[in-house]
């Protein structure tokens, strides 16, 4: 599968077979992810993969909206020691989400399913999961990749909408449906 049929592959996959995913799967992901571009190659992430069916049943109990039943999850931390230092020390927000978007074209490539669950920046959701996993005061978990091998399959597509493209400038009086939330 080439990469832009894999990107149009990749979906969120919320159900999953139950079969463990075997290590070395799991070290090609996190290999994919360390692999990410990265604002003056900080490399700020650290990976935590969890793939015990006790700590895992933890977690989905624990986060009301990650009870999908992937036999391995990997939290994607931002380390703080590591991030550039001041106004520009919020460049590892994306370079972590790279390495989740990474992982998640990877899972695809290599057969697998993921969904990503946002953890940051909700303080309540970084609280529980950095109590749940012994993570210290200088690491922030940004994001859950849940993987496993799929039991549902979904279209590739794309989301593509010219509507939101601009040449050149910004057409601010252009109108576009907006969400509440």
């Amino acid at each position: 599968m080439d990469a832009i049929e894999t990107i149009y592959k990749r979906r969120s996959i919320r159900r999953y077979l139950e079969k463990q995913v075997e290590k070395d799967a799991i070290i090609t992901l996190l290999k994919a992810a360390a692999a990410a571009p990265t604002a003056a190659n900080c490399q700020p992430w650290e990976f935590i993969v969890i793939d015990e069916a006790q700590k895992l049943s933890e977690l989905r109990d624990k986060l009301v909206f990650a009870r999908y039943n992937a036999p391995a999850a990997i939290v994607v931390c931002g380390n703080m020691k590591l991030s550039f230092k001041g106004p520009s020390q919020e460049f590892w927000v994306q370079d972590c989400s790279a390495a989740i978007e990474n992982i998640l074209i990877a899972a695809t490539s290599i057969g697998l399913g993921s969904v990503w669950i946002g953890i940051y920046p909700i303080q309540s959701n970084i609280n529980l999961v950095k109590d749940m996993l012994n993570i210290p005061e200088h690491v922030v978990p940004l994001g859950i990749v849940y993987v496993g091998y799929p039991a549902e399959e979904k279209e590739a597509r794309t989301r593509f909408d010219e509507k939101r493209v601009y040449w050149q400038e910004y057409e601010p009086k252009r109108k576009h449906r907006s969400k509440d939330k």
